[in-house]
């Protein structure tokens, strides 16, 4: 990372410029689309990459968490509910503010996000790709770009092949993905990264084996692919992990790293000891269709007691885990649909 310079004078006119800087650097992030129009200085400031690093390293950026998150049914005009499958969007939650939010559609799908698309996130934007188109079923390659200073959507280059249920995450500007099944629903081995900055896609060494259905998980400088099966196996979970050295670009076999026979969409973290977690676990009521992820130093954890009970939404303290004292929220009617993904944005 280079030292963050600007070669502005007067950020804000009669201020010392490391003084404006200052300034500028404490505006909340959902002020930057209306500050980027002050000037041309501001503008090119605020959409910086090294603004970003500047903000993270003052400590002021702030943790979101962004869900894919089943949208209220739509109503006819004379009140009825119209009998169509569920649509989801991308819904925001502030835990510092307990607010929630939903971003805007994706142009490309005014109607709902392409399903079981997968989202990660580096580098304050938010990257949605893959996924089904939601009238014909079918794979998709595209992938969008959301920018928190524009509050608006990109078009990023197109994945390298169809590939559905993959492992994804996120670092340093790139985009990690792995296994998951072709168009064919053959299980895949191959592995991909996606430059945020540059917009290409460069192929990875292969895993060890083929994982339908792997969750993806950062863990400092490496990405794990947990659990999976192959084609010939469908539907019986492994318990190894393969685990890919961002530095070193090997990958390594983690064996009983997961329960076998247990997916693990949604519902895998990393604990203290360095172990997985199963974040179904937490707490009674979110044991079914677990989703949990790491917003900042806390834990959001989503899921059902039983199949059909309504969606419960849980903080718990990130250092204790599983073993932390367990907050259940009180949520907005609007925003209380199932979650089927998530990730945490650092904006």
């Amino acid at each position: 990372m280079e030292t963050f310079e600007f070669q502005f004078s007067e950020l804000i006119p009669g201020l010392p410029e490391e003084l404006g800087l200052d300034c500028i650097t404490r505006l909340p992030y959902t002020t930057h689309r209306l500050a980027s129009a002050v000037c041309r200085r501001w503008h090119q400031l605020i959409s910086s990459r090294d603004f970003y690093y500047h903000r993270r390293k003052s400590g002021a950026t702030r943790h979101l968490a962004c869900l894919i998150q089943a949208l209220p049914p739509a109503y006819t005009a004379t009140g009825w509910k119209l009998c169509t499958s569920l649509s989801y969007g991308i819904t925001v939650f502030d835990p510092l503010s307990q607010s929630w939010d939903r971003i805007s559609p994706i142009p490309q799908y005014p109607d709902g996000l392409p399903l079981f698309c997968h989202i990660a996130s580096t580098e304050g934007k938010l990257v949605v790709m893959g996924g089904w188109n939601p009238e014909t079923y079918d794979p998709i390659v595209d992938v969008f770009v959301y920018d928190f200073t524009r509050c608006a959507w990109r078009k990023g280059k197109d994945m390298p092949s169809e590939r559905s249920f993959f492992a994804i995450g996120a670092s340093d500007g790139r985009i990690y993905i792995a296994g998951g099944h072709d168009g064919s629903k053959n299980s895949l081995k191959s592995a991909w990264v996606y430059d945020l900055r540059s917009d290409e896609w460069t192929e990875l060494p292969e895993m060890n084996q083929r994982r339908d259905e792997c969750e993806g998980l950062m863990v400092g400088s490496e990405f794990w692919v947990v659990s999976g099966y192959d084609t010939e196996r469908q539907g019986m979970f492994d318990s190894s992990a393969e685990v890919y050295d961002l530095d070193s670009g090997e990958w390594r076999v983690v064996d009983q790293a997961w329960e076998t026979g247990r997916c693990p969409r949604a519902c895998v973290g990393m604990g203290k000891d360095g172990k997985l977690k199963n974040w179904s676990e937490s707490a009674p009521s979110v044991r079914v269709g677990a989703c949990g992820m790491a917003i900042g130093t806390q834990l959001l954890v989503t899921g059902s007691e039983y199949q059909g009970a309504p969606q419960n939404f849980c903080l718990m303290d990130k250092e204790e885990g599983q073993n932390s004292k367990i907050t259940k929220m009180s949520i907005p009617e609007e925003f209380s649909g199932f979650v089927q993904s998530g990730c945490c944005v650092e904006v």
